[in-house]
């Protein structure tokens, strides 16, 4: 990469976290949280000017700045359920820029110093995570995150990939029993029924009894709370010492807290018990439905073919769309991860299309078992 493509790149990612961070903080107005996006909004558009410079000094035109399409579809995402939906993305990009910036070609380059600047932004997106910073700034963020990146998403994702790959890996199973087209379709609308209720039931189950028993946990807390008050404050005071606050801070702030019944549970299942009271994990309606509809829009790719085509036509725009759907899948899944776009759609894709490829050798194995 030559020096001006290098910090094309970066203005580019610069102007990008600039965006991201910009919009965050819209979304969290009047918050805690919406001062430090605009801070490192503030120093992402730092970052830019200095590499904008130092392109005009190259005499490399440097055009409107706008962000890319994924940090467009990522400001969409932080508009419609907020910043904790692409906290992993945004760490993603600061770890990026600091190893950018700390490289042996930025060496002795005016962007050398915003590494730091990068390593900070990552400290703070890691704190706004969970891992070392206690208060009602985290408290605000992460219950959203748990609703967006738990029971929801996790639902979405695994309906999804669920339902196209054994949809996918039923209807080439049949097809390669040498069954026809008609009986392809019926057989794969039926995998899609059963396996959508399925899903949508297992998820509520599993959804509600993590509720019940997140219930009966706040029930244990509150009851030991008002035994012995003084143990829980010992408690709470041992979490923040953890946290890294002196002693004094952690048992005045223990103090404090105590001293209000409804904080303190509320911090004690927050810290202790790991969960927000107001949502007890998520609403098990909620990923049922989700977990069907997600499975049913998967099931139906590898089977829509059937209803048009017939034969070897059918399998291979079915295997085709499906290779596509699974890589779309593996794709909206590196908006939370931060990972690749190609590696992950392309891992999605081979895995689907192994296993549909073994149900196919399987299924010929036994049409060719009982025609003879």
């Amino acid at each position: 990469m030559d020096e001006q493509q290098r910090l094309r790149t970066a203005w580019q990612d610069e102007i990008d976290g600039e965006a991201l961070y910009r919009a965050a903080a819209a979304r969290e107005a009047g918050k805690p949280l919406a001062e430090a996006f605009e801070r490192m909004a503030a120093d992402e558009a730092r970052h830019a000017a200095v590499l904008a410079e130092r392109l005009a000094a190259l005499g490399a035109p440097v055009r409107d700045p706008r962000p890319s399409g994924r940090a467009r579809v990522l400001i969409r995402l932080i508009r419609l359920v907020g910043p904790a939906a692409v906290l992993p993305q945004l760490q993603a990009n600061e770890r990026a820029g600091a190893a950018a910036y700390s490289s042996p070609e930025a060496k002795g380059t005016p962007e050398a110093a915003m590494a730091a600047d990068e390593q900070a932004h990552l400290q703070v997106l890691r704190a706004m995570g969970g891992k070392g910073m206690a208060g009602a700034a985290v408290a605000q963020l992460e219950g959203r995150h748990r609703a967006i990146s738990g029971n929801a998403l996790r639902a979405a994702v695994l309906g999804a990939n669920d339902g196209l790959v054994s949809n996918l890996s039923l209807v080439m199973g049949v097809a390669g029993a040498a069954m026809a087209g008609r009986e392809i379709l019926v057989t794969g609308l039926a995998g899609l029924l059963a396996g959508a209720v399925s899903m949508a039931l297992g998820e509520w189950l599993s959804v509600q009894s993590s509720r019940e028993l997140f219930a009966r946990q706040l029930e244990i807390e509150s009851a030991e709370l008002a035994a012995s008050p003084a143990e829980e404050e010992a408690e709470l005071a041992a979490i923040y010492r953890s946290k890294g606050l002196p002693e004094d801070q952690a048992r005045a702030l223990a103090a404090r807290l105590i001293a209000d019944p409804k904080a303190a549970i509320d911090t004690l299942a927050r810290e202790e018990l790991g969960f927000d009271p107001s949502e007890l994990g998520g609403s098990a309606w909620e990923a049922a439905a989700t977990s069907f509809l997600l499975f049913a829009v998967g099931a139906v790719i590898p089977v829509a073919p059937f209803a048009l085509l017939d034969g070897n036509p059918a399998v291979i725009v079915s295997l085709v769309a499906s290779a596509l759907g699974l890589f779309g899948i593996g794709a909206a899944i590196t908006l939370m991860t931060g990972r690749s776009v190609w590696s992950s759609g392309m891992r999605q894709v081979l895995f689907g299309l192994a296993a549909a490829g073994v149900t196919f050798g399987v299924g010929r194995l036994i049409g060719v078992a009982i025609a003879g």
